[in-house]
């Protein structure tokens, strides 16, 4: 894919802001053809670090005990739950709920199986389930704010969309972004099966990437 047309795309993407109260995200959407979605093993859920960013703040939650919730909370968490607190959290399903709205989840590794106990339904079902934290805890937590999903969706519709940046950030670091999340694309469903490509902001109208 060349890096001009992607510029060009995103660039005309941006011109599209209009006025909105908030910052937009920037998001790749890919069509596919001739895969079938309704067979598990085909459909896409691949994680990307963002080598730019997102653009803006993704809150991150952390379940961990001891120093390692220390840690956290010196690294910037937005929140640290300890083991105690996971069962507070799973009989307050509205808090539960909220969180899994907008944040990102990370985990030491003990208590995993007590957060997929707990809190597995509400997140698993929103793809929200906390990564297991290997190594600097600091170094989890920046991973984890630039961290985006590409999710299939669904078990017929032949698209998956996700995040590669905000309005605030320049189309050169939206296109890094982009090509990080489309080398993941390509390893997984391979490029001859990507119909098309399309950017677009938020609440803007779509931009298709010409071939």
């Amino acid at each position: 894919m060349d890096r001009k047309k992607i510029t060009e795309a995103i660039t005309k993407a941006l011109e599209d802001k209009g006025k909105r109260k908030f910052t937009q995200s920037v998001e790749l959407i890919v069509n596919f053809r001739g895969i079938d979605f309704t067979k598990a093993e085909n459909r896409l859920n691949i994680d990307v670090i963002l080598p730019k960013g997102r653009g803006k703040e993704q809150p991150v939650v952390v379940f961990a005990d001891g120093q390692v919730a220390l840690d956290a909370k010196a690294a910037g968490a937005s929140e640290v739950i300890d083991g105690a607190g996971i069962g507070k959290l799973a009989a307050d399903r509205q808090r539960l709920k909220a969180l899994a709205a907008g944040s990102e989840f990370i985990a030491q590794p003990n208590l995993m199986v007590n957060v997929g106990k707990s809190l597995g339904q509400v997140l698993g079902a929103r793809g929200r389930l906390p990564r297991p934290i290997m190594g600097n805890v600091k170094d989890a937590i920046a991973q984890a704010k630039n961290r985006v999903r590409m999710v299939s969706k669904g078990k017929y519709l032949p698209t998956a969309q996700c995040v590669i940046g905000s309005e605030s950030m320049d189309a050169a670091d939206l296109a890094e972004n982009f090509e990080a999340v489309f080398e993941k694309v390509k390893a997984k469903a391979t490029e001859p099966n990507v119909k098309n490509l399309v950017i677009k902001l938020s609440m803007g109208k779509p931009v298709k990437i010409s071939g």
